[in-house]
């Protein structure tokens, strides 16, 4: 009970402590720093070489943490391989990350076999252990970051081939990574142990590998029994995480069983439950959702401990050999990257750019490090420290380039387009109507017959001319029916008019006119019917909008809803196909043309909008 009493408290110190580092690693991101070195930072500064905020033996005491945390790394890569996105770009992915793999594993592993002796402990190692050893370091050095390669695409609101390929090699390369690891740590298991690598050794990685695939099912059937269970979603995703920590949990119980003989890798076995609940089960949605929540805090805890265990002075004297292999890595990722590119039929401008997309590392390497300290403790940890130098200059250097790339090859900002709306009407609802459009992200421009009059209307405001009527995607038109009839003749079904009753409503055919006295009376039925309803379609809903999009992306064409992943907050209201409207439901096609309405955040629908385009 004492124990457990400790540990309680152990562990709510380090949640203020973590709280702290969350606040490092914002300072970090106003100036364009990675989060993650932040948290690093912080984490140094309170670990045992530095302030001492948290000693040694504490650190040992919430190794579980770190263990949480691994079991999420391998849930977050296993949900980002979801087959349907990548159909169309499956050759090129294939061809690429097959290159990068190659060429990143040769290059590591020979500059291993020179380099780590330089490392504390590693000096007295034989040929088979340094072997084993430099050809783990070359399987981390392989490890990619998507969730900072999504925040490059998110932030530049890039869409095109080049982006669909970048992000297809990062997801598919860390799916690789975790599985060439568990190979490789069971050779290294062999090697640094003195195990000969005869057929007993080949049968027992066999069964390692098969336990971790039966592991991996058993496990997927648990998460489907929490995702059905009736259950709010932070306890759903306690259990999601305990499942992951149960992985580690029994991996020590078979450790102990068999004095080190027999292990398996949970790594594995949760990254492939994650796959197949993503790829094959209704609760893709959920599950990821449920990752999404937990993301914040668990990256925060796992860095932060990350930056507590490192010794400074193995920190300080890893920087060159993490510039060494940098380097190395560089050049692997850059060769693999070209060739791969060149083997697919890229266009040579985009495979001669495409290395400067893989620089970026986090979560995953970090975690396989982490793992390597807690296998060879004497090594692993120098091994580990190197690693985070290495993490470190990636993060610092992986998203300027991936940017500078998304920009030369013309994809960045490239799968947006702002929507322009002319609005014309001299009255106080014209200008309120333009403020209202240009909040939401649309250039607007508001046309009156006194512009002079109109210089408070927070957009441009240019006089009427009826006889030179610019192109527009979206007319609102608020003048007398006589006007108001010349912008439906010139724009059609673009325009949206305000019926004065001058002119009879079947002059205006073709357009969409409101008649307000009519439109009055609806509103008010519809706050009587659905008043949550009738909030939302009148933007009463604070962050909440609706929104039509046109499918536009020939990728798109002929994919089930059910296929797409949509935002968490946003909901498909109806499709619109030539003059008919569709009911929609998981099972319904997208095709090119359709107007989708949907539902949902403004930055969500942002999202969408990028999904849709071109």
């Amino acid at each position: 009970m004492d124990a457990l009493l400790e540990v309680l408290l152990i562990l709510a110190s380090f949640a203020f402590l973590a709280l702290a580092a969350k606040q490092v690693g914002d300072y970090f991101a106003r100036y364009d720093l990675p989060l993650i070195t932040g948290f690093l930072v912080a984490g140094v500064l309170i670990g045992p070489y530095a302030l001492g905020l948290l000693g040694a033996e504490e650190l040992e005491k919430l190794r579980f943490v770190d263990e949480l945390a691994l079991a999420f790394i391998a849930f977050a890569a296993g949900a980002e391989l979801y087959l349907p996105e990548l159909r169309h770009r499956m050759r090129a992915v294939a061809w690429v990350t097959l290159m990068q793999v190659v060429a990143t594993l040769t290059l590591g592993t020979w500059a291993g076999l020179y380099l780590l002796r330089q490392l504390p402990g590693a000096a007295t190692l034989g040929a088979g252990a340094l072997f084993s050893l430099a050809l783990l370091l070359a399987v981390i050095l392989i490890a990619r970051s998507p969730s900072s390669t999504i925040a490059v695409i998110h932030e530049l609101k890039a869409k095109g081939p080049f982006t669909q390929l970048v992000l297809g090699v990062t997801v598919v390369t860390d799916v690789v990574v975790i599985t060439l690891f568990a190979i490789a740590l069971a050779l290294a298991r062999a090697a640094y142990f003195g195990r000969p690598l005869d057929l007993g050794f080949l049968l027992l990685l066999a069964a390692e590998i098969a336990v971790s695939l039966l592991l991996a099912y058993g496990l997927y059937r648990l998460l489907l029994l929490v995702l059905r269970a009736h259950l709010p979603p932070s306890a759903k995703a306690g259990a999601v995480l305990l499942l992951g920590y149960g992985l580690f949990f029994l991996e020590h119980a078979f450790e102990a069983l068999s004095h080190g003989a027999f292990g398996y890798e949970p790594l594995l076995s949760g990254m492939l439950a994650a796959f197949v609940l993503v790829n094959k089960s209704p609760y893709r949605d959920e599950f990821t959702r449920l990752l999404e929540g937990l993301g914040p805090a668990v990256y925060i805890a796992f860095f932060t401990l990350v930056g507590a265990e490192l010794k400074l002075d193995v920190l300080l004297g890893a920087w060159a050999l993490g510039l060494a292999f940098f380097l190395v890595r560089l050049l692997g990722v850059f060769t693999g990257s070209f060739l791969g590119g060149l083997l697919a039929g890229e266009p040579l401008s985009r495979a001669a750019l495409s290395g400067l997309a893989f620089v970026t590392q986090a979560g995953v390497a970090l975690g396989l490090a982490r793992k390597v300290a807690d296998t060879f403790p004497e090594v692993g940890e120098p091994l580990a420290t190197l690693v985070v130098a290495l993490v470190i200059l990636n993060q610092l250097v992986g998203p300027p380039l991936f940017k500078w790339a998304l920009k030369r090859v013309g994809e960045a900002r490239a799968g947006v387009r702002v929507r322009r709306v002319l609005v014309f009407g001299d009255d106080d609802q014209a200008q309120a109507l333009a403020r209202r459009l240009s909040a939401e992200g649309f250039r607007v421009q508001l046309f009156a017959h006194d512009p002079e009059r109109l210089t408070d209307a927070g957009v441009e405001v240019r006089p009427l001319d009826l006889d030179a009527l610019p192109e527009a995607d979206r007319v609102l038109g608020l003048l007398t029916d006589e006007e108001n009839l010349v912008l439906c003749e010139r724009y059609g079904e673009r325009a949206v008019l305000r019926h004065q009753g001058q002119l009879p409503l079947e002059r205006f055919a073709g357009c969409r006119v409101l008649n307000p006295a009519v439109a009055t009376l609806e509103l008010l039925a519809r706050f009587v019917e659905s008043p949550g309803a009738a909030a939302l379609l009148l933007g009463l809903e604070a962050g909440q909008a609706v929104r039509d999009f046109e499918v536009a992306d020939p990728a798109l064409d002929g994919v089930p809803l059910r296929e797409l992943r949509l935002p968490a907050d946003v909901l498909i209201l109806a499709i619109h196909r030539g003059e008919e409207a569709i009911v929609t439901h998981g099972y319904t096609q997208l095709k090119l043309g359709d107007r989708v309405t949907a539902m949902g955040g403004l930055e969500s629908l942002a999202e969408l909008e990028r999904l849709f385009s071109a």
